[in-house]
Parts: structure tokens; sequence; C-alpha cells
């Protein structure tokens, strides 16, 4: 256990010693957070104006989290960072030497990263709704409100599972411009083409962003068919992560440093 602690110890160490993981966390909140009050101020403005159906299926705690799809970049962007900078600079020898257990290593790395990424998160999460909520006014959601604490909550947990992934993708890569080369078209090109275009939209449905993403809905859209719920989705999205994760943890035990 005493192992285990100064391995969670060096780790944190390692995280708060690099002013990019840090820049990026913050990145992630204060983008999230300007474009939701951006989003729904303007949402507010437009609503009057809106057709009826829009009208039935407004979703404002859905509105509020419209700046999550920038926010999850620089989310994906300090996933990657806190696995692959050790070999881009070629610490990762150093550091199994300390730490010979690949397992130790690696698990140690990703709990201290995604503690930190879950605190940030859920904070981003509810400042987005609270701002979010008060540029809408009258047409705002309260906390209260059925479904909207788990959507909050539930957009804290959405962004840390995306951190979490691409720690997995990048412990797998080992290199973090492969690694965002591959995050980066997967979240923002090839998985909205899939989930927009009708022959493949079953598919698209099942990956981990659409999957996840699900939880921060409280209001279904119109003509939504999806076969599972909120937490079926983020369920899927957990599924995705831990494959990721163990394909990392099996390439980190085979391959040299």
């Amino acid at each position: 256990m005493t192992a285990v602690t100064q391995v969670l110890r060096s780790e944190w160490t390692k995280i708060r010693s690099v002013a990019s993981t840090l820049w990026t966390l913050s990145l992630a909140l204060v983008v999230t957070v300007v474009l939701g009050v951006l989003i729904s101020a303007l949402t507010r403005n437009e609503f009057d104006r809106a057709n009826p159906a829009d009208r039935l299926f407004f979703d404002p705690t859905y509105v509020s989290f419209a700046g999550m799809s920038l926010g999850q970049l620089a989310m994906i962007v300090f996933g990657v960072l806190v696995v692959s900078n050790e070999y881009s600079t070629g610490m990762i020898r150093t550091s199994l030497a300390a730490v010979p257990r690949r397992g130790t290593f690696l698990f140690g790395k990703i709990a201290v990263a995604a503690a930190l990424a879950l605190v940030v998160s859920v904070v981003t999460s509810f400042v987005a709704f609270f701002l979010g909520q008060a540029m809408l006014g009258p047409y705002r959601a309260s906390l209260g409100d059925p479904g909207v604490l788990r959507a909050v909550f539930g957009g804290g947990l959405y962004m840390t599972l995306i951190a979490v992934f691409s720690m997995g993708i990048a412990a797998m890569l080992r290199s973090p411009m492969l690694s965002l080369g591959i995050l980066m078209p997967f979240f923002f090109l090839i998985s909205t083409v899939l989930g927009s275009v009708s022959a493949t939209k079953k598919v698209g449905r099942f990956l981990p962003d659409q999957a996840g993403s699900r939880i921060l809905q409280v209001v279904p859209s119109f003509g939504d068919d999806t076969p599972y719920g909120p937490w079926g989705g983020l369920g899927i999205m957990v599924l995705w992560v831990a494959a990721a994760l163990a394909g990392g943890y099996v390439l980190l035990r085979r391959r040299d440093a």
C-alpha cells in the first residue's frame, strides 16, 4: 500500500509541475462556460421566433452545455499530454525504472489524472449550467427539475471519461502527435459524420462521445429512437474507456520503454 501511495504522490507531482496539463484543464473550463453562456443568451433572444416543434422539445439544460463540444477538445489534449509527455521527453525510462510494476505505474497515473479531471469537469458542468440558465431567463430550468441534476453531474462524468479514454489511447500510441492526430478526427469528424448519415446513424450512436453525451439531455430530441437511456449511454462510454485502458496496459507490459 505504501508503494501505491508513493506512486500516486509522484504522479501528482508530475502533473502539477507541467504547466501545459494545467492550462488545458483551465481552458476546458473557460471554453465550456463562455460558449455555453453565449449560446444560452442567443437562444433566449431567438426563442420567441422558434417553430412550435423546437419549443415543444426545448431542453434548457442541454443548451447550457453547448460549449462542452469544444471543452472536450481541451480534455482530450489533457489526457494525451498526461500519458505521452513522458515518452516525448524520454522520462518514461526513469519512471519505469522507479516503478517496475507497469500496471501500478499506469493506473497510478490515470487515477491521479482522472481525479483531477473529475473535479474540474464537475465544477465546469455546474458553473456552465447556472450561468447558462441565468442567460435563458424565463426559459430556464431548475436544478430540482426532473433529470436536471443527473444531467449536470453527468456532464462532469462525461468530460472526465473523454479525458480517461484519451489517456488509454495515448498509452497505446505513446506519441502525442499521433494520439491527437487520431482522436481529433475521430471525435470531431468521423463520429459526427457517422451520427448524421442515415445509413450509419445506428452505428454512430454507439460511439463513445455520442453514447456518453446522452447523459447531458433532459428532453429527448424530436424523433429520437435511441435504444438506450442516459445512464445506458454513459455505460456504453465506460466500456469504450475500459477497452482503451486495457489496450494501453497490455501494450505497456509488452513493449520496451
